[in-house]
């Protein structure tokens, strides 16, 4: 089982970037997938969420009206889509997946997460 981010790059306050999600090595019918960002010395922090079996989507306070998590079950993806960045918004945005005893979309982002990837690097400059 894999899941891999790409997309994360510079750019500049106010502009938009697309990251993807990629997964692999399980049936990508039920799942929750989380994206997270993590600042040097800050904890890692939820951005968004989905989950399958009822396709709620959660965004945390930081994300609310900028960012929209959507999926692409055919190539077992899943993209978050970042608007109006900031350069708050510099951080490694990591996803992960929960595919074992999934639990319900009321639990939010936090949440047992049985994958991670590696994470790519998004820098917003002012």
């Amino acid at each position: 089982v894999h899941v891999a981010e790409s997309g994360g790059a510079l750019v500049q306050a106010g502009g938009s970037l697309r990251l993807s999600c990629k997964a692999s090595g399980f049936t990508f019918d039920d799942y929750a997938i989380g994206w997270f960002r993590q600042v040097p010395g800050k904890k890692r922090e939820a951005v968004s969420c989905i989950n399958s079996a009822d396709g709620v989507a959660t965004y945390e306070d930081t994300a609310k009206g900028r960012f929209t998590i959507s999926t692409d079950n055919a190539n077992k993806t899943v993209y978050l889509q970042m608007n109006n960045l900031k350069p708050d918004d510099t951080a490694v945005y990591y996803c992960a997946a929960e595919i074992s005893g999934v639990l319900g979309s009321r639990y939010g982002c936090y949440r047992p997460y049985d994958y991670w990837g590696q994470g790519t690097q998004v820098t917003v400059s002012s």
